[in-house]
Parts: C-alpha cells; sequence; structure tokens
C-alpha cells in the first residue's frame, strides 16, 4: 500500500462515518443548526461536496477550475460560502447522493493524478497526497460539527493525526492569517492517540515544545475548542503563543470558540 492508498483508505471511512449519522435523518434533522453562523447539516454536507467537486475539476476540468478561481478572486472572504448556500438548495437525500457519488469521482481521479505532477488550488498547487489530507481535515472536522449537534458521541480515531498534521505544517500561515511574522522558533510537537501511539513533528532538542492529546489537538486547529477545554499545554512563549492561533485551514480564523463553561 502507497501513503497515498492509506490517506485515502482514511478519507473513506471519515466520509463513511459522516455518511452513516445523517443517512438516516428526517427532513428536520437535516434543517438542525450546526455553528453560530447558522449553518444546518445540510450545509455541512453541501459544503463538503463543494469542495469535493472543486478538488475534481482541478485534477480533471481545467476550465470550470478556471471559472472557479475566478470566481474566488471576484469575492475571495465569501465565494465558498455562497457556493454553499446554493447547493444546500439540493433536496437533502439527493444532496447525499451526490456527494456519495463525488467522493468515489474523486478519489479515483486522485489515484490517477500522475506521480510527481501537482494540482492546482486556490493556494499553493498541491500534491495528491497533500490533497487527500486537506480532505480528511475538512470532512473531519464538519464532521464534528454535525454529530456533536446531533448529540452524537463522537469517536477518537487514528485519523485525527493527518488534521494535526496539517495543523504543525500550517504554523506559518496561523501568523500569516493573523497580520503576524513568523518568529522562526523551532517547536517540537509530542501528541499522544487514542491508541497510545506518539505523533511527533520538529527537531527532538527544541527548546520549546507542545504536548497533549492528538485528539484535542485537532479540535483546537480546527478551532472547534477554545485553547481553556483542550488536554494541550505548552512550554516556552512561542508555543504558548502558536497555541492560541493554530489553525489547519485556509482563510481567515473566524470567530474565537466559546469556552464550553459558557455555551
Amino acid at each position: 500500500m502507497t501513503v497515498l492508498d492509506g490517506i485515502l483508505s482514511d478519507l473513506t471511512a471519515e466520509s463513511l462515518q459522516l455518511d452513516q449519522w445523517v443517512a438516516g435523518l428526517p427532513a428536520d434533522g437535516w434543517a438542525t443548526v450546526t455553528t453560530p453562523e447558522g449553518w444546518t447539516v445540510t450545509h455541512q454536507v453541501a459544503h463538503l461536496h463543494w469542495t469535493d467537486s472543486a478538488s475534481l475539476a482541478a485534477i480533471v476540468d481545467p476550465d470550470e477550475f478556471g471559472r472557479l478561481m475566478l470566481a474566488a478572486a471576484e469575492d475571495p472572504f465569501g465565494f465558498i460560502d455562497t457556493a454553499t448556500e446554493e447547493m444546500a438548495l439540493i433536496p437533502p437525500q439527493d444532496l447525499l447522493q451526490v456527494w456519495r457519488e463525488g467522493r468515489v469521482e474523486l478519489d479515483a481521479a486522485l489515484r490517477g493524478v500522475p506521480d510527481g505532477e501537482k494540482i492546482p488550488w486556490f493556494g499553493p498547487p498541491m500534491s495528491p497526497a497533500s490533497m487527500a489530507t486537506a480532505r480528511i481535515m475538512e470532512t473531519w472536522a464538519h464532521g464534528h460539527d454535525v454529530a456533536e449537534a446531533l448529540g452524537i458521541t463522537i469517536p477518537e480515531t487514528s485519523r485525527a493525526k493527518h488534521v494535526c498534521h496539517i495543523g504543525v505544517r500550517a504554523r506559518s500561515y496561523a501568523y500569516l492569517a493573523r497580520g503576524e511574522d513568523d518568529p522562526g522558533v523551532q517547536i517540537r510537537v509530542e501528541l499522544t492517540g487514542p491508541d497510545g501511539d506518539l505523533w511527533t513533528w520538529g527537531p527532538e532538542d527544541a527548546a520549546e515544545r507542545v504536548t497533549g492529546s492528538g485528539h484535542d489537538f485537532a479540535l483546537l486547529a480546527t478551532r472547534r475548542r477554545h485553547l481553556d477545554d483542550v488536554d494541550v499545554t505548552a512550554e516556552g512563549e512561542h508555543a504558548a503563543h502558536w497555541l492560541t492561533i493554530v489553525q489547519a485551514f485556509a482563510g481567515l480564523p473566524g470567530a474565537e470558540p466559546v469556552r464550553l463553561a459558557e455555551r
């Protein structure tokens, strides 16, 4: 099994988990509000389907992806939300079906990208493995929103490692998104997975470090939890500040997550 095979297998598992949560929902269940901004379960699935479709276009349909790039240039901070609103008009069961079909198409397209070729994107071009990892991150985060809104106990799995990986690798972007300079200080990250295995990034001898639960760091990096509510700690000034701004997604950070005690 190649690295890409393993990542795509995890993406399928993450998508199927969310699929199972929503498949049997009645119409009013799809209308359940999942975020403070008012996104419903329908919006969450619509957003994932739109991003899968955009990813597929980036691989197989240059003309369509070019149109998406123009839309992004015209409305860089709102075009994704606009597209999500439009796709959320699809009846839930039809939306579920096209999301399922799109996932299969994207899987095949990612496997078909020639070795060494990069896929164009709204940011820097990505390898198939990077794009698949990004799809896991989004599915994991939006799936968390859906499960929490529906009162479903969210299982902790090793797939959160992909989310953590992006959160660590995107550290410089987190500074950029807030108009800050990257201090260039090395940070060792040591997180514990649900099976007890250790996930690590950065030099072992770094003076500053972040340690704790991998699942909780993923929640922090997707801004689904406030720092006060996660089992993640920092040693060092720069590591401590990074935990207040960490994010595993592109774009603006959005509102600060509400503390659990204040919900």
